[in-house]
C-alpha cells in the first residue's frame, strides 16, 4: 500500500515523534499533518504541517481536524496520545488509592480524546479505498488478560478505548468497507511515560524507533477483516 497523506496526533510524544521521523523519510508521503499540545521544532520538512491541539477539548480537536484541506483525503491516521501518570496522578496499586481525579483524567486522555478525534477525522479518510485509523492502546486494557489487577484507572480507560474502536469499526464497515480501524499495543517502550516503572519490571524496554518499526509492519500487513481488533507490536492479536 502506498501511503501519501498521513495525520499523526500526539506527535510530540516519544512514539508519535518517531512516526514523524519514519514518514518524512518515505518518498511516497506527500503530506504529513502533525498535531500535538507541544510544538515540534526539531523536525523540518516541506511535507510537514504542524498544528496545536488540546485533546481534552472537543472544540480544539474539531478545529485541528479542520486544518486538513478539503481537497486532501487521508490514507492513514495515527493517534499516539496517551496518559499514565503525572506529578499528582499515579497508577493505583489497590482500590484504596482510587480517586475521582485519576479516573476522570485517564478517561479524558486515553478514551474520550481519541474517540473524538475519530469523530472529526474519519470523514477525511480516503473514500472507497484502503485507509486506516489507528490508535495506540495497551495490553493492560484487555479484560481477559488481566491476571494481576491494579492500575484501575489506566486499565479501565484503555478497555473503554478498545470498545470504542471496535464499535467505530463496525459502523465504518457499513459505510466504507475498505477502511480499517485498529488498536495497537506498542510494547514496553523506553519513554518518559514508562521510566518510573522500568526498574522493577519483568519486561525488556526498547527504543521508541524500534517500536514504531514494528507497528508500521503491523499496519502495512493489516487486512479488512482485522478492523476492530487489537494487536501488539509483534502482530499478535490481543483478546478483549
Amino acid at each position: 500500500m502506498i501511503i501519501k497523506n498521513i495525520a499523526v496526533f500526539g506527535s510530540s510524544g516519544a512514539i508519535g515523534y518517531e512516526f514523524l521521523n519514519k514518514f518524512i523519510q518515505d518518498k511516497n508521503v506527500e503530506n504529513l499533518f502533525s498535531f500535538s499540545r507541544k510544538p515540534i521544532n526539531t523536525i523540518k520538512s516541506n511535507i510537514l504541517h504542524h498544528y496545536s491541539v488540546d485533546i481534552t477539548s472537543e472544540e480544539s480537536i474539531k478545529k485541528a481536524c479542520s486544518k486538513i484541506p478539503n481537497d486532501i483525503t487521508l490514507d492513514l491516521v495515527i493517534v499516539a496520545t496517551g496518559f499514565l501518570h503525572n506529578d499528582t496522578i499515579k497508577p493505583e496499586k489497590s482500590i484504596s488509592r482510587l480517586n475521582q481525579e485519576a479516573i476522570t483524567y485517564n478517561l479524558q486522555i486515553n478514551t474520550v480524546g481519541p474517540l473524538l478525534i475519530a469523530k472529526y477525522i474519519m470523514p477525511k479518510l480516503t473514500p472507497k479505498n484502503r485507509a486506516l485509523f489507528v490508535a495506540l492502546s495497551a495490553r493492560v486494557g484487555s479484560i481477559s488478560d488481566n491476571k494481576l489487577g491494579g492500575w484501575i484507572s489506566y486499565r479501565t480507560s484503555k478497555a473503554a478505548l478498545n470498545m470504542g474502536l471496535k464499535t467505530i469499526a463496525i459502523e465504518q464497515k457499513l459505510r466504507q468497507p475498505k477502511h480499517i480501524v485498529l488498536g495497537l499495543h506498542p510494547g514496553s517502550v523506553d519513554s518518559n511515560l514508562s521510566k518510573p516503572f522500568q526498574k522493577n519490571s519483568k519486561y525488556t524496554f526498547f527504543e521508541a524507533g524500534k517500536s514504531v518499526m514494528y507497528l508500521l509492519k503491523v499496519i502495512n500487513q493489516s487486512r479488512e477483516e482485522d478492523s476492530g481488533k487489537l494487536f501488539d507490536w509483534s502482530g499478535k492479536e490481543i483478546t478483549y
